[in-house]
């Protein structure tokens, strides 16, 4: 006689899950090597345009920009403790950076007070392929992960 339940109480249990903890760690260390010099040259601006400062020589950050890549990986972290939790991160999240991408493009690479985050044009596209790839993955994994057990 099998038993069936679920590994969507464990941290983590479920593919759903493990996505949204792969998701949210990556986001931490995004948003840590945003201040660690070398990893990110130039000027570290706090917020603005005005920031120089750029993350592989390729992704324009600021403190603010490091900061809210810190707190989607938070965010990533909390909500891999539970399968709704995991879906709505990567799903919402997903949206999140659609949007993003639609303001960089009407501020990206531009010096003006609209472009507080800062976005360059690299940024701009690489929130187009975390929008569409965390909705993607919010949609396409099951939720729970079904395993049988043995009851004897």
């Amino acid at each position: 006689m099998s038993d069936v339940t679920t590994s969507t109480n464990r941290y983590a249990g479920s593919s759903i899950q493990a996505i949204a903890l792969v998701v949210g760690v990556v986001f931490l260390l995004v948003g840590i090597a945003g201040f660690v010099p070398g990893l990110t040259t130039g000027d570290l601006g706090g917020a603005g345009h005005g920031s120089m400062a750029m993350l592989l020589g390729l992704f324009q950050v600021s403190v603010l920009h490091n900061v809210v890549h810190l707190l989607f990986g938070v965010v990533g972290l909390l909500a891999a403790r539970y399968a709704t939790g995991s879906r709505m991160y990567l799903v919402i999240g997903g949206v999140v950076y659609f949007v993003l991408w639609v303001y960089g493009l009407f501020t990206a690479g531009h010096d003006f007070g609209a472009n507080f985050v800062p976005l360059n044009w690299a940024d701009n596209w690489l929130h187009l392929v975390l929008a569409v790839g965390m909705v993607a993955l919010g949609v396409v994994f099951p939720r729970e992960r079904h395993t049988a057990v043995s009851a004897g």
